[in-house]
């Protein structure tokens, strides 16, 4: 047993791949009457998604987390899925 020691594993860097926000990247706007858009990026319970979650940056997060309570406010997205 003694001589089939093992030789450690090199740990290699693992280095992730920055993620760019989308509404960034296509310079578009987030708008509470854009259902499609904006229901992307809510939990299957209704809960807005955070930040690490959706990949957005602060600013769109912000903005979306207002366009989300206004389509709630408006009957236009649930407050609650079942």
């Amino acid at each position: 047993m003694d001589s089939q020691k093992r030789t450690p594993k090199k740990a290699g860097y693992y280095k992730p791949r920055k993620r760019t926000c989308p509404f960034c990247a296509r310079d578009e706007s987030i708008d509470y009457k854009d259902l499609a858009k904006i229901s992307r990026y809510v939990s299957d319970k209704g809960k807005i998604l955070p930040r690490r979650n959706t990949g957005l940056c602060a600013k769109h997060q912000r903005q979306l987390a207002v366009a989300i309570k206004r389509a709630r406010e408006m009957a236009l997205l649930p407050f609650v899925r079942r």
